[in-house]
């Protein structure tokens, strides 16, 4: 039986990668490139595509939105281009997806809210995330962080460094509760090292691991928790979405590079 059984729901874990519904589970005539940017940068993502002749190979299909999956050619080499949407669930489902048509090698890029206190827009890449939202249960054996996979971190960093960019590697805090980051918890969090909140991290890295890909995520500064007594909203990181998507597209190239 490969069912671990406890009395807490969410700490049960199945090890088995079969399910009833299984990612590709439509069949549909679909190879997606090696390399993908699976981005929560907004409609950047779709702007790019149009813009630098993105083709609609395939479409997701959720209840709330049909996302465009675009192959465009970037720097010689074919992409998978992909919005993400927020939220851990959404964000892994539509991973898990692209990895069971051939994706392998992916770079996420997003926003998150700073605990420390860093300036807005400044680039982070995460080495470890910690594990307080639901999804990753699912794909991995319960424990207190998942781990960033280091290819992709080596090929964020290398990409950073080419763009002349200064970057911090941190440990971030991957939640489901957007309003439920309280100040004990906030305290807390930043008390046994993390210096970033965001919602998916720690999901992705689950998911990528289980399904024998490589994934990594190039961070950006948006809102501010480090004053707790004071929330500031700022302007949300939208000076970097542009240039994240670009980083993220230089990135996902280095990876094979650095195997």
């Amino acid at each position: 039986m490969s069912i671990i059984k406890n009395e807490i729901p969410i700490l049960e874990y199945d090890s088995t990668k079969q399910a009833v519904i299984m990612p590709n589970h439509e069949n549909f005539d679909l190879e997606l490139p090696r390399k993908a940017v699976f981005a929560f940068l907004g409609d950047a993502v779709d702007k790019y595509a149009r813009n630098h002749g993105g083709e609609i190979v395939g479409w997701f299909e959720s209840i709330t939105k049909t996302y465009p999956i675009y192959k465009i050619s970037y720097k010689g080499q074919e992409l998978c281009l992909v919005q993400a949407p927020m939220g851990a669930p959404a964000a892994a489902q539509i991973l898990d997806w692209l990895i069971s048509y051939g994706v392998r090698e992916i770079i996420s890029g997003g926003s998150c809210g700073a605990l420390e206190n860093f300036k807005e827009n400044e680039f982070l890449v995460p080495y470890r995330a910690l594990r307080d939202e639901g999804t990753s249960y699912h794909y991995m054996a319960p424990s207190r962080y998942a781990d960033v996979h280091p290819q992709a971190r080596k090929a964020i960093e290398k990409t950073l460094c080419e763009h002349h960019l200064k970057y911090i590697e941190v440990m971030t805090w991957s939640t489901d509760g957007f309003y439920r980051e309280t100040k004990e918890k906030v305290t807390y969090r930043k008390a046994e090292g993390c210096s970033v909140v965001e919602m998916e991290c720690a999901a992705l890295a689950a998911c990528a691991e289980m399904r024998g890909a490589v994934w990594g995520e190039l961070l950006y500064t948006a809102d501010s928790l480090a004053n707790i007594g004071a929330y500031d909203e700022r302007n949300w990181g939208r000076d970097s979405v542009e240039y994240a998507l670009e980083l993220c597209m230089d990135a996902v190239l280095k990876i094979e590079m650095e195997g």
